[in-house]
């Protein structure tokens, strides 16, 4: 079996067995491809199963020069991962990585909007063009739901529940979760949907696709970069955005207006409250008000 081989069972194994998206599934693959290349590009002729902690070794540090340490934890993680199904498969009995270590990282704390910033971004779209409800619905749900990119571009309508007044959102790993949806948000996806989406021409496929491009399609990650993108630069925001900032400005601005950490990992959809945590860290101001609140001796 060549690396090829070994590299669409395991990706067979992410999608059927783990149950990962497409998205994970890929990032995981170009770690692996990347060690072939190198291999490749050092005559290094050998299998996964034969290959040493050495060889890796020498491909961790090759790496180290090109990329940050952030990038190179994460092609460690991939490999690890790898290594780890060759195991679980009985193609080998022990792992190269078994003794590398990623690099330590420090936290990065997310960049964050304000209100005042997102109602900014809103009043810059231009509603006289056909796609100006479209965004203004989609920057509404970004930030009203705290969803992330690829969420955003699968919603379906079949996942709108605005009686109960909530969405499903089926986020990574195929996980589903309910999340409360405002009347005011609501309000704007009804509006791009009766009086835009109505009048598109849908493709087959994406009947059921809540926001489509131009062409009746399903929109990229790509576009939703570029709107939200195009948006900062026309109210001359001096920050580099994207629509995760929206999902931090979310989640900051629950905390900051005293929702629990609890509630937000349960509406962000993570998996473990430490990745919530982050946002305990983001604004000083607000835990020093809790402190002068609540502790006796203020």
């Amino acid at each position: 079996m060549n690396w090829n081989t070994f590299i669409k069972s395991y990706q067979s194994y992410l999608k059927i067995e783990r149950g990962l998206s497409k998205n994970t599934i890929d990032n995981y693959s170009l770690d692996i491809e990347r060690l072939c290349v190198y291999l490749e590009a050092n005559s290094i002729e050998v299998s996964p199963v034969k290959i040493s902690e050495e060889t890796i070794q020498q491909f961790i540090y090759s790496v180290s020069k090109e990329v940050n340490a952030r990038s190179q934890a994460r092609i460690i993680s991939g490999l690890k991962s790898f290594f780890s199904y060759l195991i679980f498969e009985d193609y080998r009995t022990d792992s190269p990585m078994e003794l590398i270590e990623a690099p330590r990282l420090g936290r990065k704390l997310p960049d964050t909007l304000s209100v005042q910033d997102i109602d900014s971004l809103i009043a810059a779209i231009d509603l006289s063009k056909p796609e100006g409800e479209r965004n203004r619905a989609i920057i509404e749900t970004l930030y009203g739901c705290g969803l992330r990119v690829s969420e955003l571009v699968t919603l379906k309508i079949s996942d709108l529940f605005f009686e109960e007044g909530f969405i499903k959102i089926t986020g990574k790993g195929n996980k589903q979760r309910f999340v409360p949806i405002s009347n005011v948000t609501q309000k704007f996806i009804l509006m791009y949907k009766n009086l835009i989406r109505n009048h598109l021409v849908v493709q087959k496929g994406h009947e059921d696709t809540l926001f489509l491009n131009r062409r009746g399609k399903q929109l990229t990650r790509a576009m939703i970069f570029t709107i939200i993108k195009d948006l900062a630069v026309a109210i001359n925001l001096n920050k580099v955005i994207s629509p995760h900032t929206l999902r931090h400005s979310f989640a900051t601005h629950l905390l900051e207006n005293g929702a629990d950490l609890r509630s937000i990992q349960l509406l962000l959809g993570h998996e473990s409250i430490t990745t919530t945590e982050i946002y305990v860290h983001l604004d000083r101001k607000h835990l020093t008000q809790i402190v002068n609140n609540f502790h006796p001796r203020k």
